[in-house]
């Protein structure tokens, strides 16, 4: 058994300690928008929040995040930065068959946190480790370009 910290709730998870992250919030704990890509930490789809950054959940045993705080994407909406992302991704249309999207938008979140203003550089470099087989980049893009706006 292992107590985990999941937006912001206390949850017991009956799992083996070294149970990827990404399946006890899945399968445990029933949250089913943090998705599965390549269990590798390759793709970027399983990103959740770890204590306030971005962090591939498909690859973290669940024993390194007791005590944590864990922030997956049904609560990104919960704070003025996950709201802007949302609302500009919703604005540019950036999801295409959507798969990718709330591990996206969880980076997204932790690039605006940590630089209101960044440029294209800044975005491509935090964005990197986020793939999208749609190719919506350009307006992936746009989209933290206007959450920052959104924020000034």
């Amino acid at each position: 058994m292992v107590t985990l910290n999941i937006n912001g709730n206390a949850q017991d998870v009956d799992a083996d300690p070294s149970t990827p992250l990404l399946w006890a919030i899945r399968d445990n704990l029933g949250l089913t928008g943090t998705k599965f890509g390549c269990g590798i930490g390759s793709c970027g789809t399983c990103t959740v929040h770890v204590n306030g950054r971005p962090t591939r959940s498909c690859t973290l045993p669940i024993s390194d995040v007791a005590g944590a705080q864990v922030t997956t994407s049904e609560h990104i909406a919960d704070d003025a930065v996950g709201r802007a992302v949302l609302d500009a991704w919703v604005k540019h249309d950036v999801a295409q068959c959507g798969y990718c999207q709330s591990g996206q938008m969880m980076s997204a979140v932790g690039l605006l946190r940590g630089n209101r203003a960044p440029t294209d550089a800044d975005i491509d470099s935090a964005m990197s480790g986020n793939l999208c087989r749609c190719a919506t980049y350009q307006r992936i893009r746009a989209a933290i370009h206007d959450a920052a706006k959104a924020l000034a």
